[in-house]
């Protein structure tokens, strides 16, 4: 796992108590997201990251397990950087 995962992971186990949480399991399918746990995460992935989540991130899949966020941090932050 590397530090960006690990930062999700430690954000989300806050929620998920003592679900030990995977990198590819699916938090929605678990039924642990409601819309204000939503709004939460990516408050959360723009303050930690700083970046900016636009309409056309919020996906499902792009917030359904650690490793698609993490995927989408990263491709925010190259965007960020090569701007």
């Amino acid at each position: 796992m590397n530090e960006v995962q690990v930062k999700i992971k430690t954000f989300l186990s806050k929620f998920f108590g003592n679900q030990d949480l995977q990198s590819d399991e699916d938090i929605f399918a678990l039924g642990f997201v409601n819309s204000m746990f939503a709004m939460q995460l990516v408050l959360f992935v723009e303050q930690e990251f700083q970046i900016a989540i636009e309409n056309e991130d919020l996906e499902f899949e792009n917030f359904r397990t650690i490793n698609s966020i993490a995927n989408l941090v990263e491709r925010k932050t190259i965007l960020v950087v090569h701007k």
